[in-house]
């Protein structure tokens, strides 16, 4: 072969690179990774939610006892929370205290209202001793429903007292709050009333913002001896406790360390009984639909009532205020309950 022939000779095209092309790759081989390791985080997670916590069993009464959701309230969501505190029951001699299946004290009651948009989330504590209807037995306290019937009797009182149907249930017993506080970090509350706990190793509380640890925390929530108005305040507390405990895990040093969000699930899912269907898939995905929430958006109140009273056979009761009972059940029948809070009286009933 000439020198020419080698010249006029077809020649084999030379592969170009694409530097687009592979740098496209690099980012998709990336993402998939990132894919990967994502979901196997979000698998133990799942995995140490439902492994960890206690499932109640049949939490919901008959379908035919339960109220519908109207069209207006359609995507909306009600979550029963219930606190148990087994070792404060027994320090105070509370033994009268109706059970949760666990065999803890029913303590506490909040309905948790979450409206389609999920813009808010709103928060209602009921006072354990609201004298109130509960099916079958006539008009009691309403923690004794626990006693009565269990969770689903529980359900089907405070259904019925707002006419609205609650989707999920979960009880939470206070010893989890000690480890839920330390994995956090500590959560800080500001105290509205300086006061001293009960008991032999009871601490001292100042006014104003303070940090607590987790044995403070279990202190801070539980106590209602020291107060003039007792429960009432202990309530207020509580709501404070939660709404720092939330402003604490919503916040970018906690969501962005999976190490730490790891460690809160661990610590919180052994004290937790969650109905059937609030399995780790059913909380990921309400999590994932609250993601825009931030504190500010978190709304506290206490069940409308008139104060403390008496009942017929001499029990000290909290009297329910049935006028504002009923426009909350139309504010939640409606999907207006935000507007009704804007507007409405409630001062010295709750945060």
């Amino acid at each position: 072969m000439t020198t020419q022939d080698y010249y006029d000779a077809p020649q084999h095209p030379t592969k170009k690179r694409h530097p687009v092309r592979n740098t496209l790759l690099v980012l998709l081989a990336l993402l998939v990774a990132v894919a990967v390791v994502v979901a196997g985080y979000a698998f133990s997670l799942a995995t140490a939610f439902n492994s960890r916590t206690t499932t109640i069993e049949s939490a919901f009464p008959e379908d035919s006892t339960r109220p519908t959701r109207p069209a207006a309230a359609e995507g909306a969501m009600n979550i029963l929370l219930m606190g148990s505190d087994a070792r404060a029951a027994e320090t105070a001699g509370e033994s009268n205290l109706p059970e949760t299946p666990e065999g803890s004290r029913s303590d506490t009651m909040m309905l948790m209202h979450i409206p389609k948009d999920r813009a808010n989330i709103y928060v209602m504590s009921i006072m354990r001793d609201t004298w109130t209807e509960i099916p079958g037995y006539g008009m009691h306290k309403i923690n004794a429903a626990m006693s009565f019937g269990g969770v689903p009797l529980v359900v089907q009182t405070v259904e019925g007292m707002f006419d609205a149907p609650i989707d999920h249930v979960v009880i939470v017993d206070f010893e989890g709050f000690k480890g839920l506080t330390d994995a956090l970090g500590g959560v800080t509350v500001d105290n509205p009333i300086a006061f001293q706990s009960e008991g032999v190793n009871g601490e001292f509380f100042e006014q104003g913002p303070i940090t607590l640890d987790g044995e403070s925390a279990l202190k801070f929530v539980r106590e209602r001896y020291a107060f003039a108005d007792g429960d009432y305040q202990r309530v207020r507390n509580q709501q404070l406790y939660i709404k720092a405990v939330m402003s604490e895990f919503l916040s970018g040093s906690t969501l962005t360390n999976p190490a730490k969000v790891s460690r809160i699930v661990n610590e919180i899912s052994p004290y937790l009984s969650v109905d059937e269907q609030f399995d780790a898939a059913a909380v990921g995905s309400l999590a994932f639909s609250l993601r825009n929430v931030r504190t500010d958006d978190v709304k506290f109140f206490t069940l409308p009532n008139l104060g403390v009273g008496t009942s017929p056979d001499g029990q000290s009761i909290v009297v329910k205020d049935e006028a504002a009972i009923a426009e909350i059940a139309a504010a939640l029948d409606e999907g207006t309950l935000g507007d009704y809070l804007e507007t409405a009286n409630l001062s010295g009933q709750g945060a």
